[in-house]
């Protein structure tokens, strides 16, 4: 056994910043759109919404500087190795008992589907709800300088809304994971004081 650090300051406070923006947005949005409690009212919703989706852009803009300075855009590179071993241990293994097909390291912290769902997030989902978001806030200048019509606004509000659903379902999905280590709360563990106690055979030494 042996205790590995897997998640610096920075990428811990990035993560949980992150969260916390993502679902106070869902938040807001679902009540913009009449669905779900009504906590804000339409107005501040709508306020809120715009001020969250900047403190994310540029939550984003840090984390993009640091993932490129630091090396840690690889760790989202996706690869097939072990790719259907880890199905395989999703689907029936992990009720059985069965061990992790994949091994941890620093810097090789994802297996092969992890790499894949967040590359999705990172390269699809994000991407799609900032853009339609901010076709959707300069809408009326669109309208004026470009002749946007109103079924254009209503495309971009439907992608928007199937974006924010996409990040619902991959935010399910992740909570579930993250109750999929040792314990239900080992990865949450890991993720909060950066640290994890691993088996030899869960470790590997070099990425």
């Amino acid at each position: 056994m042996r205790r590995v650090v897997l998640y610096e300051l920075f990428e811990r406070f990035w993560h949980w910043a992150q969260a916390l923006l993502i679902l106070t947005m869902m938040l807001t949005g679902f009540e913009i759109r009449g669905v779900g409690p009504h906590i804000f009212g339409f107005a501040r919703a709508v306020t809120l919404h715009n001020y969250l989706a900047l403190a994310l852009i540029t939550l984003i803009v840090f984390a993009i500087f640091w993932h490129v300075t630091t090396g840690e855009w690889r760790q989202y590179i996706p690869t097939r190795k072990f790719l259907q071993e880890m199905v395989r241990f999703y689907l029936t293994g992990i009720f059985k008992g069965a061990p992790h097909p994949v091994k941890k390291h620093r810097m090789a912290k994802l297996n092969p589907l992890q790499r894949l769902a967040y590359l999705g997030f990172k390269v699809l989902i994000i991407p799609v709800q900032i853009s339609t978001g901010a076709l959707y806030f300069f809408y009326p200048n669109l309208q004026h300088t470009m002749g946007w019509s109103p079924t254009s606004l209503w495309f971009v509000a439907v992608v928007h809304v199937l974006g924010a659903f996409a990040l619902v379902a991959f935010l399910i999905g992740h909570v579930y994971l993250t109750t999929t280590g040792h314990t239900p709360m080992t990865n949450l563990k890991a993720m909060l004081l950066g640290w994890e106690d691993l088996h030899d055979d869960e470790y590997f030494d070099q990425a």
